[in-house]
């Protein structure tokens, strides 16, 4: 299906309003997976034209995505990732793992950013950063295509590296979001140490729910069930 290239629109337009210089785009990956990290890629790609076919990393096949991340990594003019990983989401929720994530990211690149590109309408990053968000801005604006790519790329290739120790969870093709396979893999064998074991999916399995963490509020953490799928899928 054809789409719209993204542009540096939403950027110009930062750099005008703000009197920024450097602005980073900013994009996240596994936020509904119930294994492995949330992975948060940013990246500063000024206002050069982009590799020909980038896009939301969701459109690409995985070969396309492979192939355009090589390209960005030697493109872009620089970019971080940064992980939450299950244990910190079970602990702070995913809301604030989304925010620890990005800092990492954000605080990894060799320069900070003036100003913030979010993907989405929620901004999960807040003071002191200077953030923008954007719907669908994984479409729209370059430099958060280019994050969503990298990220993507990356937290695949981890999920990929812990298949081999758990090849029975499927997560070189799953990624660690719910799958039959992945499903399957849980009842007979029960979450790995990389699963996220404040997750809604262990209510469904009676033999392993007594591992469910549960955060209580005043603890420092927010209950929260954004994101958190089930096995009705």
């Amino acid at each position: 299906m054809p789409y719209e290239p993204p542009t540096h629109t939403v950027e110009r337009s930062l750099r005008a309003t703000t009197g920024a210089k450097i602005v980073a785009g900013v994009d996240e990956v596994g936020r509904g997976a119930w294994a492995g990290p949330v992975t948060v890629c940013a990246a500063v790609t000024g206002l050069r034209r982009p590799p020909a076919g980038l896009t939301d990393s969701k459109l690409l096949t995985p070969r396309q995505r492979a192939e355009l991340d090589a390209e960005l990594r030697e493109w872009v003019t620089a970019y971080a990732l940064g992980h939450a990983s299950p244990q910190e989401i079970d602990d702070l929720g995913m809301t604030a793992s989304l925010r620890l994530a990005a800092v990492r990211a954000l605080e990894g690149l060799p320069v900070r950013p003036d100003a913030v590109i979010l993907d989405g309408k929620h901004d999960y990053l807040g003071a002191p950063w200077k953030v923008r968000t954007v719907v669908k801005g994984d479409r729209s604006c370059v430099a958060v295509a280019a994050a969503s790519v990298i990220a993507k790329v990356h937290r695949d290739n981890v999920m990929a590296e812990l298949a081999v120790e758990h090849a029975d969870f499927g997560f070189e093709a799953n990624a660690g979001y719910p799958s039959p396979v992945h499903k399957a893999a849980l009842e007979k064998r029960g979450p790995t140490p990389h699963h996220r074991l404040s997750w809604a999916y262990l209510d469904a399995l009676p033999q392993w729910r007594h591992l469910k963490k549960v955060r209580v509020p005043g603890s420092g953490a927010v209950r929260e069930v954004e994101g958190q799928l089930g096995f009705d899928f």
